[in-house]
């Protein structure tokens, strides 16, 4: 420790670069912008109106017409970007309406794509889960088990059918081997080579992806364990990270984001493209819940979890907290 010559008290002070807001503010070495946050909404066929999600308090299913205008709350926020998940009224064993042009999540990203596509990134979830009747990510092979390859053939035709829509931004999030490739391959094929890949490179399987299950009225019996990773595991994402951006992914992403902070950094530290992070249904769910009890600040621990989120790394952050936080910003 370096001290003051007779006074014996330390001449290195770092308290003095928290002294005030305004100087805390000044040295800040990690800061959310608006353009980094991502909005998740849904958008449910054959409502009349937004429906409460009852596990995401604040949260809601919309309609055409309430999505469009929550897009342009988004835009006029600063937000850098809408992701939209689509909640069909009918499902089958292969999702069939994920690549139908007349279903609910294609008709949606037109909408959105019209009224907002200059002024915001229009990114759609590219996974089956929400279109199959048993709610996995993939088709079924005759033991019950998801198909990958089987699968990659269903994703091509839904990035297509979502590129067609659109769509700025495909986020790839059904953690099949293969897939950013396969899907760059068709779109590359089907002139759309400008459409931007999202992968969710590190997804882990986790219980707080509880809420969202309802928000999508997940069909799902059982776990996705056997294609998601294991939070147990740090090392496979750095090797799922070299294959996703040799097959062409743009953006890659870590998910859930509070619990695997390691994993945003080490994402980070390693990846030569732009990093995501999604702070999930249960993240969000567990902070509304704690500040609706009186036990925390809402507006000090959202913001909070965001900056951590954007200290780890990641420069994108998908968020349910996105307009209130862009608000504060």
């Amino acid at each position: 420790m370096t001290l003051v010559p007779g006074g014996g008290f330390p001449a290195v002070r770092p308290r003095r670069l928290r002294v005030s807001a305004p100087m805390r503010r000044l040295v800040a070495e990690s800061r959310v912008h608006p353009a980094q946050l991502v909005l998740p909404v849904f958008v449910r066929e054959g409502i009349g109106s937004p429906q409460p999600i009852e596990a995401m308090p604040g949260v809601v299913q919309h309609t055409i017409e309430s999505l469009v205008a929550e897009a342009h709350r988004c835009a006029d926020a600063g937000l850098g970007g809408i992701m939209l998940f689509g909640v069909p009224v009918e499902k089958d064993e292969q999702g069939s309406g994920a690549d139908d042009p007349d279903g609910i999540l294609n008709v949606a990203t037109r909408a959105v794509v019209d009224a907002v596509g200059d002024r915001l990134v229009v990114m759609t979830d590219l996974c089956l889960d929400e279109f199959t009747s048993h709610g996995h990510c993939g088709v079924l092979d005759a033991a019950g088990r998801v198909d990958n390859d089987a699968t990659l053939q269903r994703y091509a035709a839904m990035g297509l059918a979502q590129a067609r829509a659109g769509a700025h931004v495909l986020g790839l999030s059904g953690m099949m081997d293969g897939e950013v490739g396969h899907v760059r391959t068709a779109l590359d094929a089907n002139g759309f080579g400008d459409v931007t890949l999202l992968a969710y490179t590190a997804k882990y399987t986790s219980g707080l992806y509880g809420p969202f299950r309802e928000a999508v009225a997940s069909s799902l019996v059982g776990d996705r364990a056997a294609y998601q990773q294991d939070p147990a595991n740090a090392t496979e994402a750095l090797r799922e990270l070299a294959q996703d951006v040799a097959e062409g992914a743009d953006i890659v992403m870590v998910k859930p984001a509070g619990p695997h902070l390691d994993i945003v950094a080490a994402v980070a530290a390693h990846s030569p493209v732009p990093v995501a992070a999604y702070q999930i249904s249960g993240e969000y769910s567990s902070i509304v819940a704690a500040a609706e009890r009186g036990w925390i600040d809402r507006d000090r621990v959202m913001m909070e979890s965001l900056t951590g989120i954007r200290r780890a790394g990641a420069t994108v952050i998908l968020t349910y907290f996105a307009l209130e936080a862009a608000a504060l910003l």
